[in-house]
């Protein structure tokens, strides 16, 4: 049975828009990725970018929703009257409070508003502690404070920010590394930091584990743009984390990106008690 074929089958529609893509199938709106690019400086030439202030203002305007109770969910700029919950995201979330005596203290590193943090709050409600750090962007984190803060959640400009000032444990990347220009590189700059937990989501990986430079088109009705894309090699992926400095823990099908290319991990840092 043929690649495609297999796929039609299991019914991916992410994947088979990719491999519709690749195999020259069909051309873009109608899929999400397009192009094979030597370099990211090659696609951010074909892609219109994300920082664009009217993404800011979508995503906004639907945070605001939630906040006044018009809507119950926001991802993505998109609202919705029932929550839509991440259960292997929720199960990180919850095992990394678990290993700190129920005290989830973690950064959400490219979260938005607060998303993932208003998504799961009934839950992470019943911890003993809850500091949800969010880095983003400059014009995110603005917003943030001005709009967003609460008890338990907070806005940094930079990784180094937030740990200069807060106790922090473990760190989470859902849907952003594949966007960052080297996020090898930045995965191995992690290790300064030490975290004792990393969770990534919603990342894409390469089926032939070779990392491949796409343009990722956002659909319209969410809103207009598109963006150098990633889909990751697992093993480069793991040679960045350092696999003397991390074990997988676990890995993942995302919840919410049910294709054959999206996954999902938790990895533990490796101490003597592991060893």
């Amino acid at each position: 049975m043929s690649l495609l074929a297999r796929i039609r089958k299991k019914g991916f529609g992410g994947c088979l828009r990719y491999a519709g893509v690749k195999m020259g199938l069909c051309p873009p709106p109608y899929n999400l990725w397009s192009g094979d690019y030597l370099t990211w400086e090659d696609a951010c030439r074909d892609a219109a970018g994300y920082d664009e202030a009217s993404i800011l203002e979508k995503v906004f305007e639907a945070n605001m929703k939630v906040k006044r109770g018009e809507a119950v969910y926001e991802r993505d700029s998109v609202v919705f009257n029932h929550i839509e919950y991440s259960w292997p995201l929720l199960s990180g979330l919850m095992w990394g409070a678990a290993l700190h005596q129920g005290n989830l203290r973690m950064i959400d590193f490219g979260g938005s508003l607060g998303s993932t943090f208003r998504q799961n709050k009934f839950f992470l409600n019943t911890l003993s502690n809850v500091s949800w750090n969010i880095v983003e962007q400059p014009h995110f984190v603005e917003a943030g404070q001005k709009y967003f803060l609460e008890n338990d959640l907070f806005f940094f400009e930079s990784i180094q920010a937030c740990c200069a000032c807060k106790q922090i444990d473990g760190i989470l990347f859902s849907s952003v590394l594949q966007y960052l220009e080297d996020p090898y590189a930045f995965l191995k700059s992690l290790r300064e930091y030490c975290f004792d937990y990393i969770l990534i989501d919603r990342t894409p990986f390469s089926p032939d584990d070779k990392d491949k430079i796409t343009v990722q088109h956002v659909p319209d009705e969410i809103y207009k743009a598109s963006y150098p894309c990633h889909f990751l090699s697992s093993s480069r992926f793991l040679e960045a984390i350092g696999e003397k400095e991390y074990r997988i823990v676990e890995w993942f099908v995302p919840e919410l990106e049910k294709t054959l290319s999206y996954r999902g991990c938790f990895l533990k840092r490796i101490n003597h008690h592991d060893i």
